[in-house]
């Protein structure tokens, strides 16, 4: 079960340690049985993961790049390597586990699928592997992120999917899921929810960063030296977990960012596992922003993906076991990064990713000469509206 700290699994309650569990409505309990024990079959079997590999390969267009950013290296004096995960099919890493759980679903004879999704890349990969794989789909997202990823929506739409909007709550990601949640809860024989996070209840968490895992695997084969640092932004958590999953029992030093919004101090902000505490929601049990009486608060960050009031439990017992470190970047910071990747590199990215490169720039004094590998979990196109607003 462990090595090193690295938890191949959760126990059989679904836990990572303290973190994790099995907390939803009973009427979803027999899915979720269903779709551990499923998962486990398909995880099994060399047909299944045959055909999965295929669809990485031809349609998401794996392996992704691993590149030097050369001229961000010489000004920062830090050797920086990029994980294309930008160029992955649809734009961002959120295809990995789309396409699993899609090809899962159809497995299962489930001819619908729901997401939910904040930033919108979740949902465009929802929307594209239905469409590919001819299943029916509708998509949650809250009214805030509505507005503010239009062009996501516009593709969503494009590719047949229903864009349900979310207007309860602050109308953003933890809103969605919600109302995600209760449309399975309803149509659970006919619907799989694909989770676009490793969040929500076991087996979710470990069937996503199953999924998501390639990112690092693929990183190990493409150095031909390991990193002395790996960096990756951390919202839900799942290009993080898919990145530093296979570095654990490595020397390599793992650092995830969370969103710092107007700054940790103001209250603003989206970092659970630098400011929040143990709690319950979505289905499993994992570090929350909550108040004095234990009410989750509302996350802030100008990005739409990290704008998240919780975390993946796997990454709660990472940090409660010392083996990740995590930090934050503030809305500001991440906006000054997008600036600078642009500028050295000709790479726009997400603002998500671009809160890891603010970590990088912040700390380049204490890496000199240092290798460090920066998880570029999609690229920028979908912010701009965004940026040029905060410009």
């Amino acid at each position: 079960m462990t090595s090193g700290g690295r938890l191949s699994r959760p126990d059989e309650q679904g836990r990572f340690g303290d973190f994790g569990g099995r907390f939803a409505p009973e009427t979803l309990m027999p899915a979720l049985a269903e779709l551990e024990e499923e998962f486990e079959a398909a995880w099994n079997d060399e047909g299944f993961l045959t055909e999965f590999r295929r669809w990485l390969s031809e349609f998401v267009g794996r392996p992704t790049p691993l590149q030097e950013a050369r001229r961000l290296s010489e000004m920062l004096g830090v050797r920086v390597l990029l994980k294309r995960e930008d160029l992955a099919h649809t734009g961002a890493h959120k295809i990995n586990n789309a396409v699993g759980q899609a090809l899962l679903a159809h497995r299962m004879g489930k001819p619908r699928v729901i997401a939910e999704t904040g930033a919108g890349q979740h949902g465009v990969a929802a929307a594209t592997a239905a469409a590919a794989l001819g299943l029916e789909c509708a998509v949650y997202m809250g009214v805030v992120d509505i507005e503010r990823q239009a062009l996501n929506v516009q593709r969503m739409r494009l590719l047949g999917t229903e864009v349900v909007p979310v207007s309860s709550g602050a109308g953003t990601l933890k809103d969605a899921v919600s109302e995600a949640m209760r449309d399975w809860v309803r149509t659970v024989e006919s619907t799989h929810y694909i989770i676009g996070s490793v969040v929500g209840p076991h087996p979710f968490p470990w069937m996503v960063r199953e999924f998501q895992k390639v990112i690092g695997e693929e990183c190990i084969d493409q150095l031909a030296e390991l990193p002395d640092v790996a960096v990756a932004c951390v919202g839900g958590g799942s290009n993080s977990i898919g990145l530093f999953y296979p570095l654990l029992e490595t020397e390599v030093e793992l650092v995830g960012i969370e969103a710092g919004g107007e700054g940790i101090e103001t209250g603003k902000h989206g970092a659970s596992i630098t400011a929040g505490r143990p709690g319950v929601l979505h289905g499993t049990r994992t570090l929350l922003l909550q108040d004095d009486e234990g009410q989750v608060q509302e996350a802030h960050s100008i990005s739409a993906g990290l704008d998240y009031p919780g975390v993946g439990p796997e990454h709660a017992y990472l940090a409660a076991a010392g083996l990740v470190i995590y930090e934050s970047a503030t809305d500001r910071e991440a906006l000054d990064a997008v600036e600078l990747l642009s500028r050295t590199e000709g790479i726009i990215p997400a603002l998500e990713s671009a809160h890891a490169l603010a970590w990088i720039t912040r700390n380049a004094d204490r890496l000199q000469g240092k290798t460090v590998l920066l998880g570029l979990s999609g690229r920028g196109d979908k912010d701009l509206a965004t940026i040029a607003a905060a410009s």
